[in-house]
């Protein structure tokens, strides 16, 4: 990816694209991002059968009308919600990227996000809010979505998801700083253990100009609403 300029990169340096343009790829990232119709039909077979085990563990009859083609459909289904280990961060950003010579705040908010709890495989959703400080090249604002759901739909717990869209960002535009927080409401938190539905976990993640200067920080916490 192009760089305009001489820019210095606002975070800790971490390699988030590899080589085949995957941002923080998992084991089998390039397994699914390469396989054939017939290996994606065999993938889901597979997946088909273990959640037939799954259902005869629970006490259940998998070959009952309403459950003969669960197996299948969940299968598809969980493929789908984790469809962002076969995306190529090269893909998602493009050629969004524009010397605009800009230098001021962007912030696009409350941008509508679900992901899977990789500790008990329920749904999280809420908001993610997304801030930088140009050091001239811009990105697309509909990128910012795009990457947030890329890491989104993957097995995540919020606390990395939070960190991995700040560092993409910060490694594809290099700006004067990234401010990335989501809020969201946890399924494993409201349907089981302590059952309280309605609570909502905050993270963070200020790289750059908004981790070492307090007033632009501020600005953006005010911006998304959750200034003082």
């Amino acid at each position: 990816m192009s760089r305009v300029g001489s820019t210095t990169a606002s975070g800790a340096r971490t390699p988030v694209m590899d080589k085949d343009g995957l941002g923080f790829p998992a084991k089998g990232s390039l397994t699914r991002l390469h396989s054939t119709p017939i290996e994606t039909a065999q993938t889901t077979a597979r997946l088909s059968a273990a959640v037939k085990t799954i259902l005869e563990c629970l006490g259940e009859d998998p070959e009952r009308e309403g459950l003969k083609r669960t197996p299948e459909r969940y299968a598809k289904a969980l493929l789908w919600m984790t469809r962002g280990y076969e995306e190529r961060l090269t893909d998602v950003i493009a050629n969004a990227i524009f010397d605009e010579q800009h230098e001021e705040m962007v912030i696009v908010r409350n941008i509508e996000i679900s992901s899977l709890c990789e500790h008990h495989l329920v749904p999280f959703r809420g908001k993610i809010h997304i801030g930088y400080l140009p050091n001239r090249l811009v990105i697309g604002l509909s990128k910012l979505a795009r990457i947030a759901e890329m890491f989104a739909r993957r097995l995540q717990v919020q606390e990395r998801l939070t960190k991995q869209v700040a560092l993409a960002l910060d490694e594809a535009i290099q700006p004067q700083g990234v401010a990335v927080v989501v809020e969201c409401e946890h399924m494993c938190m409201a349907m089981r253990g302590v059952q309280k539905p309605g609570t909502t976990t905050v993270t963070s993640c200020m790289l750059g100009a908004f981790r070492d200067r307090a007033k632009t920080r501020q600005e953006f916490l005010s911006l998304i609403g959750m200034g003082r």
